[in-house]
């Protein structure tokens, strides 16, 4: 029974794949693959879970896939099945189902329709994956999948300027997710000292003796944990993404960030539960999250005057219950809500453009403020206080653009004044001198040597760092963010033996994207007068293949699982050690905004508006 396991990431990819050679006027063809496969996916997996209920329901762990082996090293992908994934397969494959059977007619001649369902399929391929997931590791190739699949949908009208501006917005939310992803397998690679599975961490004796050893890595793990989670389920302070990602078309408002995408927080925190059970610091925040979110979101929710809005807020408020739920114990209760939320938001967003029109004539706004002679004035001022907070969104998307966007540019800005022939002259002689003072350590000064891993990646940081504020050059920009991965392998170097073999692994992705991404940027640059970063262009709707080969160029790039380089990020996490908690962060920091400023650089080239159409097209953001 293990190796039908298989068939539900076999059966999307395949669907995937075949899609993907359909002709674009062939829409009947591209909605029957969509149908079918998620239709198979379900009626295999009800079979499945008919004979494995009768069996007693015990977990199935398929054997490990080894994809990299080196000495002290393993990658691996593992797949495991219980009644967690059991119930997230279900409700994915039916409500996949439904909605590809709903968009097949809601999108029928719509431009861009067989790009839709190939990221559907593409999103239920990462989806599938992160809920049968058995380690770390191939969680976070789903986990990766569901990242660009949501930013491809959330700008699915790329000739618009806000949904490509909320896109960025959502995948830079997305990976500050990342990070808490990054910190918590590198820790967990420290306190198992191995690739651990998710079926091990059922063992209260091996977890606890580990724990108990290392109260502090167990701690920060679980955090880094909540964090990842939060960040994908739209929990505060992350909560105001979650109505800016329903620019994208009603279905995958309804499939993503109404009932599948949106719950996978709730999905790592279920599946990592008996690591940290036993952490009531960490039950605490958890809980103390959800319930701050339900309330602050409940009451944002009730005051909202678009209807995709209010069910955003109300799922976020309803997953806070559920974070809630998770922190006490109740795993059954908590997979039940899931259900029901995820099928009533579904229903809701499929439902709600029809409401609408039923009742655009019925909308007429007769607010009259409400009296408060028979309370208090006090009390009357903190219900006008909240109301306006409520309003307001209680600041949330403000905050994270002054802490967040706004940090980031400023930081970048402070270095963006140096020219980028200085730049880069001066890099490259750090570069070629770190390289050759690599083997010949004595020429370091004493005090250095030490700190020259930390030194190496801070300035690899501030080079990514340049490239998000880059405006001038996408070619610049594209070669800062290779520059930095080369600091980075540097840093790493110096930090720990990195041998010749661990150095191809990570780089060889790193060249083969960055070159296939220089070309493209070549090739649109002297096709067009004038190409830089001060707008968006919308080279996509002119250039769609060149578009097409430069976003496979950035995710690559950017350490996507399509090239050796996403092992080797991980290979390079294994060479810093438990205590360089600040060389880890700053190692971090700097993957993930890499991965931030390459979609800038594909948002603005080939997003947006196209730049000769007749109407006006918005200019720098602000």
């Amino acid at each position: 029974m293990d190796g039908i396991i298989h068939f539900f990431v076999f059966i999307p990819l395949v669907g995937f794949l075949i899609s993907l050679f359909i002709p674009e006027k062939k829409e009947f063809f591209i909605s029957a693959v969509a149908f079918t496969t998620s239709g198979l996916n379900f009626l295999v997996l009800v079979s499945l879970a008919f004979v494995w209920i009768l069996q007693g329901h015990p977990p199935l762990s398929l054997d490990e896939l080894v994809l990299y082996r080196a000495y002290g090293y393993l990658f691996t992908l593992n797949f495991y099945f219980d009644k967690i994934s059991c119930v997230y397969l279900f409700v994915g494959s039916l409500l996949t189902l439904m909605v590809t059977v709903y968009s097949r007619y809601y999108l029928h001649r719509e431009v861009g329709y067989k790009r839709f369902f190939n990221t559907i399929l593409f999103f239920y391929i990462g989806y599938s994956i992160t809920v049968l997931s058995g380690n770390f590791e191939t969680l976070f190739v789903g986990w990766e999948i569901l990242g660009i699949s949501s930013f491809l949908l959330i700008a699915f009208y790329r000739n618009r300027y806000l949904p490509v501006k909320n896109g960025i917005k959502v995948f830079s939310i997305y990976r500050i997710g990342d990070v808490g992803m990054l910190l918590a397998m590198w820790l967990s690679h420290y306190l198992w000292h191995e690739n651990i599975k998710f079926m091990q961490l059922n063992n209260y004796v091996e977890v606890n003796e580990h724990i108990q050893n290392h109260s502090l890595v167990g701690v920060f793990i679980s955090l880094m944990l909540l964090v990842a989670a939060a960040a994908k389920s739209a929990q505060l302070p992350f909560s105001s993404w979650l109505p800016r990602a329903m620019e994208g078309p009603t279905p995958s408002s309804a499939i993503f960030y109404g009932s599948l995408s949106v719950h996978i927080g709730v999905f790592l925190l279920l599946r990592t539960y008996p690591f940290w059970e036993h952490q009531y610091s960490v039950r605490v925040i958890i809980g103390l999250l959800g319930l701050c979110t339900s309330v602050v979101t409940m009451l944002i929710a009730r005051v909202q005057s678009s209807v995709k809005s209010q069910i955003a807020y109300a799922s976020a408020s309803q997953i806070g219950l559920i974070f809630i739920e998770v922190a006490l114990g109740f795993e059954n209760v908590a997979l039940f809500h899931f259900a029901g939320n995820a099928f009533l938001r579904t229903y809701q967003l499929l439902v709600s453009p029809s409401l609408v029109s039923y009742l655009i004539r019925e909308q007429f706004y007769e607010f009259t403020p409400r009296k408060h002679d028979e309370v208090p004035k006090w009390l009357g001022k903190i219900y006008n206080s909240v109301y306006l907070l409520s309003i307001k969104e209680f600041n949330l998307d403000r905050f994270l653009s002054r802490y967040l966007w706004d940090a980031l540019k400023s930081i970048g800005q402070k270095v963006n004044y140096f020219d980028y022939k200085l730049v880069i002259s001066v890099y490259g002689a750090v570069l070629l001198g770190g390289f050759y003072t690599l083997y010949h350590k004595q020429y370091i000064p004493g005090f250095l040597q030490n700190y020259m891993s930390l030194i190496i990646a801070v300035l690899g940081l501030i080079l990514v760092l340049k490239s998000f504020v880059e405006r001038k050059s996408p070619r610049m920009a594209w070669l800062y963010i290779i520059m930095n991965h080369c600091f980075i392998l540097l840093a790493v170097s110096y930090n720990d033996h990195f041998d010749m073999e661990h150095a191809m692994v990570y780089l060889s992705g790193v060249f083969a994207s960055g070159v296939v991404g220089y070309l493209s940027l070549n090739r649109l640059m002297k096709a067009e007068a004038k190409v830089d970063l001060n707008r968006f262009y919308g080279y996509a709707a002119k250039y769609k293949t060149l578009a097409f080969v430069f976003l496979v160029a950035c995710m690559g790039l950017a350490g996507f699982p399509i090239t050796p380089t996403f092992i080797g990020e991980d290979l390079i996490f294994s060479h810093i050690q438990q205590n360089q908690l600040l060389f880890a962060a700053s190692i971090s920091f700097s993957l993930i905004i890499d991965g931030i400023s390459l979609m800038r650089i594909y948002a603005r080239l080939f997003l947006g508006p196209y730049v000769h159409q007749t109407l006006e097209a918005p200019y720098r953001s602000s």
